[in-house]
């Protein structure tokens, strides 16, 4: 095996949806719909080598709108405002490890992507603002057909996401 490296370009398409409720409320509703990974659960899983429908099965129960929040900033305005920044803002590590193995199978790397990097920020004129990255275009740098309609796939599930949340859905969002 030689010694090298590949290069994978593509061009981002950030979603910045601005929404007609403050920040809070905002940040609520979605930490409802998009509940946290437990860690727990799925580690029991793990210790007692259960088949992988037992794995579907536990986040068809725990992701009742496909997606679990595996990490948060929590706020990081008290941080920012040493620098003389207000602006509420949380970033998410949201995803699903279900969809997730089903790129990961043909290529380990896509976890560079998965889970979908999130925020929920404050607006400038009061309103909160839900910022991420459209998934068919990271994914779509890797080639692989079977990888780019699991994007593709993301992209729905976000637009169906944010349907729930009574939020705008971007043109294209699973293009």
């Amino acid at each position: 095996m030689g010694q090298g490296y590949a290069e994978r370009a593509y061009q981002a398409r950030c979603l910045d949806i601005s929404i007609d409720r403050p920040f809070e409320e905002f940040r609520r509703q979605y930490e409802q719909a998009v509940p946290p990974y437990d860690a727990e659960a799925f580690n029991a899983l793990v210790a007692r080598d259960a088949p992988w429908e037992d794995v579907l099965a536990l986040m068809r129960e725990r992701a009742p709108h496909d997606f679990l929040i595996y990490w948060s900033s929590g706020d990081l305005r008290p941080m920012m405002t040493l620098a003389g920044d207000s602006w509420h803002c949380v970033e998410y590590l949201m995803g699903n490890h279900t969809t997730a193995e089903r790129m990961f199978r043909h290529d380990p790397a896509v976890m560079l992507y998965a889970p979908l990097r999130t925020v929920i920020c404050e607006g400038p004129h009061g309103g909160a603002r839900f910022v991420i990255e459209q998934p068919s275009r990271p994914f779509g740098s890797f080639g692989v057909d079977a990888i780019l309609e699991v994007g593709r796939d993301l992209g729905r599930e976000v637009a169906a996401l944010l349907r729930h949340l009574r939020v705008p859905v971007p043109d294209g969002l699973s293009d």
